[in-house]
């Protein structure tokens, strides 16, 4: 059966097929540039993340090749300061030059942050395209984002940047699309252009943003009426948030083992064990030095996260810098205001399937899955494989209980006769348990929602409280 593309499907795959063209046949080289840990408190930079050269480098590489990029060579390098004109010495730039000349380079990836200047100097001494660890995390939102949101957001976190610099074109403006303005561009003349056509095309974007705010607050007020709780899913960029969304939903959201394969807001509604229904939101991915222009733009997108009622934070527990990532992930919550320790947190470790026997069962045992299900509400871990269906039964029940905690639960008989009854409850409650004696009589134990409760009693005068979580 053939499928029919949305225009605006249409109009993306279109935009991407060149840039993947120009990305596979842009000879790419992405150098890490990690100061020495004897460096480290000595006055020469920040302090290193509390994660291997290995897997910082890595990483890196795995952001480029999230765009495609052909990705030659990788190389860390162990720096005992930075080099304000270059930030890698002098015989280090030299050598690098070498190299990219005998291997045909065209582009250099530093993760790192480069100043203007030190950007410069390097294109000039090599004689390449050179953007750091921002401009590329950029480039990746610009290629991913398809919402009318997403987009405004990319473009205008990516003019901040470019006006910073004035090194860079902006004729990414007339694609309507932040991808790959590295790739190209008139070169020096146009980099002149004047900052105030700039600074319009950002306060009409601003503008436009402010009006799609206005309309998801829209949205989430009609979802408040409804109301639904809202459980959002937080995590570093690839830990499998989007697979565990479509686990618990059974939703078709992309995902993929790469970096930033999400960056658009998704919800879906979901029923859990008792029948309570939530509205679950994937959310995009954190990253280490997730640059600040773009946490203030995607501000609006996490907003679900912000006001959820409970938050899974997702962690790949399989990868080594799983602890490293988690930290990233609480430091982003707290500059978004979201306290770490907060109640609502779940931690969700994510990946069982990718560890081996001895890991998965310590693993089981620090979550406390292994040994008794009667603290359902406890605030270990909660062990899974979104992949496999593990463990998602015992983490459907730790939200209900999350959700149910502050919510009063009763104990209603019923006549077998009265089904309008019963159907109300199913509706409106949880039912947490149900049994029926030998002449047809109900007898169940509900949990219900605040808002509801003056509703219910009004309904089932004869209810008795049986306390709150249930």
């Amino acid at each position: 059966m053939t499928e029919t593309l949305t225009s605006g499907e249409a109009r993306l795959q279109a935009q991407a097929a060149p840039e993947g063209e120009i990305a596979a046949a842009t000879h790419t080289l992405v150098i890490g540039p990690y100061l020495a840990r004897s460096a480290h408190g000595a006055g020469h930079g920040p302090a290193e993340p509390t994660r291997s050269v290995e897997a910082r480098l890595d990483e890196a590489t795995g952001l480029a090749a999230a765009i495609e990029l052909d990705v030659v060579e990788s190389l860390a390098i162990s720096l005992p300061r930075i080099r304000p004109s270059t930030y890698l010495g002098k015989g280090r730039v030299e050598e690098i030059a070498g190299l990219i000349r005998a291997r045909e380079i065209s582009l250099v990836v530093m993760d790192c942050a480069l100043s203007p200047v030190q950007q410069r100097n390097l294109e000039k001494a090599w004689g390449a395209k050179v953007i750091d660890r921002t401009g590329l995390i950029l480039e990746i939102f610009g290629r991913r984002a398809s919402t009318r949101e997403g987009t405004l957001q990319v473009e205008h976190a990516h003019l901040a940047y470019q006006k910073s610099r004035l090194v860079r074109s902006w004729t990414h403006l007339e694609r309507q699309r932040g991808g790959f303005g590295f790739l190209g561009g008139p070169g020096e003349t146009q980099i002149e252009a004047d900052r105030r056509m700039i600074q319009e095309r950002m306060t009409r974007i601003e503008r436009d943003l402010d009006a799609v705010v206005r309309t998801r607050g829209l949205h989430r007020q009609s979802r408040a009426r409804v109301p639904y709780p809202i459980v959002a899913l937080v995590g570093y960029t690839n830990a499998g948030k989007s697979s565990l969304f479509n686990a618990l939903t059974r939703a078709e959201v992309t995902a993929k083992d790469m970096l930033f394969a999400t960056l658009d807001p998704t919800a879906r509604a979901t029923k859990l064990p008792h029948g309570e229904t939530v509205i679950l939101s994937d959310t995009v991915g954190f990253i280490s030095d997730l640059p600040t222009p773009l946490i203030a733009a995607f501000r609006a997108t996490l907003e679900d996260a912000i006001e959820a009622d409970v938050l899974l934070h997702v962690r790949d527990v399989s990868h080594v810098d799983s602890e490293a990532q988690a930290e990233d992930v609480g430091a982003v919550l707290r500059e978004l205001g979201i306290e770490t320790s907060a109640d609502r947190i779940i931690e969700v470790w994510n990946k069982a399937d990718l560890l081996d026997d001895d890991e998965r069962t310590r693993l089981l045992n620090l979550s406390g899955q292994a040994k008794t299900r009667n603290d359902r509400d406890s605030a270990a871990p909660v062990l899974v494989s979104a992949l496999t269906g593990e463990g998602l039964a015992a983490l459907s029940a730790r939200i209900e209980a999350r959700i149910g905690r502050n919510r009063a639960s009763f104990a209603v008989a019923l006549p077998p006769e009265d089904g309008a009854a019963l159907n109300w409850l199913y509706e409106n409650a949880e039912i947490l348990d149900r049994r029926a004696e030998a002449d047809g009589t109900l007898h169940l134990a509900v949990r219900i929602a605040p808002e509801k409760e003056p509703r219910f009693l009004n309904r089932f005068a004869a209810a008795r409280r049986l306390g709150r979580g249930g």
